[in-house]
């Protein structure tokens, strides 16, 4: 698919983010996020950091984590957390909705990946029936590759998930089915809420 095509798809994601977020109260802000140890609050203040932030301040937070940017990258997200209130956190999602970022090597896919998933690990631990456009999900779902689920250390051996709201199937074995949202999640180490895999 053409570059801009995926550029509009992370442009729309994010409006639709916005949308959520400017509805959500100060208890589901404050509510765990699928992210372990992550409210609702610090997955924000991770996802709109590339807005936020120089690249300078990361890289000076990475070089005092040793090199370990996870590290770097969740102690970024919980300070910014506490300094800045919701209403900022939801303002920086709005007003970056055609923010040029992309994650180091994942050009725009990697971009729609991060605001797919991050999204996804709120509104699935809030018990929001929202559900991501499925042209989004192909998107993300097709640049899938073995170095990704690496990545997140999740061990597929011998499974072949099966997605059951559209064409998508990823590996081969015992087959995993549910929505391909739900197998996204999978994918990325998250633990989902019982019965939303077979």
């Amino acid at each position: 698919m053409a570059e801009e095509d995926i550029r509009a798809a992370v442009r729309a994601e994010r409006r639709d983010q916005a949308d959520l977020l400017a509805q959500l109260t100060e208890r589901q802000w404050d509510a765990p996020s699928l992210c372990a140890g992550w409210r609702v609050r610090e997955v924000v203040a991770h996802t709109t950091l590339p807005y936020r932030s120089s690249g300078t301040r990361v890289l000076l937070e990475v070089l005092k984590s040793a090199g370990r940017f996870n590290h770097a990258a969740d102690r970024m997200a919980r300070e910014d957390a506490r300094e800045l209130s919701a209403h900022d956190l939801a303002a920086a999602v709005k007003a970056n909705v055609d923010h040029p970022w992309t994650p180091p090597g994942g050009g725009a896919a990697g971009a729609l990946s991060h605001d797919v998933i991050h999204g996804l690990d709120i509104t699935v631990a809030l018990g929001l029936d929202r559900r991501v456009p499925h042209e989004r999900l192909k998107l993300v779902l097709d640049a899938m590759k073995p170095r990704n689920v690496k990545y997140f250390g999740t061990d597929l051996r011998g499974t072949r998930l099966e997605a059951t709201d559209l064409d998508w199937t990823f590996g081969e074995g015992r087959p995993v089915r549910g929505l391909a949202q739900d197998l996204l999640l999978h994918v990325c180490g998250r633990r989902l809420p019982p019965g939303r895999l077979s």
